[in-house]
């Protein structure tokens, strides 16, 4: 049974001497992959020890490169990556909120990495994920992981939640913790939502609740490193929340012309709503997966 979270009596600090050693304690099982999980449950942990030549590690937060496509003896990307086995189960935990547990091994490029053997550094969840074009001009996959403690600290907005699961004979079979996403709401977005009275822009759905109308504002290009798209009327377009998932997660982009690629139909723009044309193909190019459509 694959465990997301903490696991019993190993806590952040604990070192290990090889792989061998941290698969036997059950925090990173794979002895040789630096992602473990699957794509179909999520990632359950991960290993940062440089050896691939995009990762940036800055400590609370690490931008991680998938694996694949890359030349074992000299550690340079060769290929270009795919959003497959890994890196979908990266994906999976990124869009379920699932904690993933990070090991940092030994290696000469960071100062935060153990001098020798391997050190579990605490929980991190995995806040984005997207392709670009690496150093060495090939596609590789980035994942965006944050760690939970800091960042329960900083944010209150933030809910952790804990569910105990019993069987029938009332023993405890798992404790369950998932970071939920925060959905930001700004005056832009507000005049966003309101310019198309809370209407989706992909499926013209408007969602009525007991206290109004319901929408989001979705940012084409995001906001923060390392994205950092502008809050920006020309950034922001207007979504229903299923739509707004799918977008952000790669299920449908737009292109130029403002068709949907990923799905029917074109999106719904109004005369005084001007988007920036260069957001949308950043999306297309960064978020967008063809190849598993």
């Amino acid at each position: 049974m694959r465990i997301f979270g903490e696991l019993q009596g190993l806590y952040q600090g604990a070192s290990f001497r090889n792989r061998l050693e941290l698969s036997q304690s059950g925090l990173h099982k794979p002895p040789q992959a630096g992602i473990s999980g699957s794509q179909i449950e999520g990632a359950d942990s991960i290993i940062v020890s440089g050896g691939y030549e995009d990762d940036e590690d800055y400590g609370d937060i690490i931008i991680y490169t998938g694996h694949g496509g890359r030349d074992l003896s000299s550690g340079k990307q060769v290929t270009n990556q795919e959003l497959v086995r890994g890196n979908l189960a990266l994906a999976e935990s990124c869009k379920n909120g699932l904690p993933v547990r990070v090991i940092r091994g030994a290696h000469k490029k960071s100062n935060i990495a153990p001098e020798e053997g391997y050190r579990y550094d605490g929980l991190f969840r995995v806040e984005d994920y997207w392709k670009e074009k690496g150093v060495s001009g090939f596609i590789v996959w980035r994942f965006r992981l944050r760690k939970i403690d800091g960042e329960l600290k900083k944010d209150s907005k933030i809910l952790q939640e804990e569910q105990e699961e019993y069987d029938f004979n009332k023993k405890t079979k798992r404790i369950e913790t998932r970071v939920q996403r925060i959905v930001r709401d700004t005056a832009l977005s507000k005049k966003i939502k309101e310019k198309y009275k809370y209407t989706c822009q992909v499926c013209n759905t408007q969602i009525e609740t007991s206290s109004g109308y319901y929408a989001e504002a979705a940012h084409i290009k995001p906001l923060g490193a390392p994205h950092n798209g502008p809050d920006s009327e020309d950034n922001l377009i207007c979504l229903c929340p299923n739509h707004h998932v799918m977008f952000d997660y790669g299920g449908f982009s737009i292109l130029e012309n403002f068709d949907l690629i990923g799905l029917k139909g074109k999106l719904k723009i109004m005369n005084n709503h001007k988007i920036n044309k260069d957001y949308l193909r950043y999306h297309f190019e960064h978020f967008y997966d063809e190849k598993n459509r």
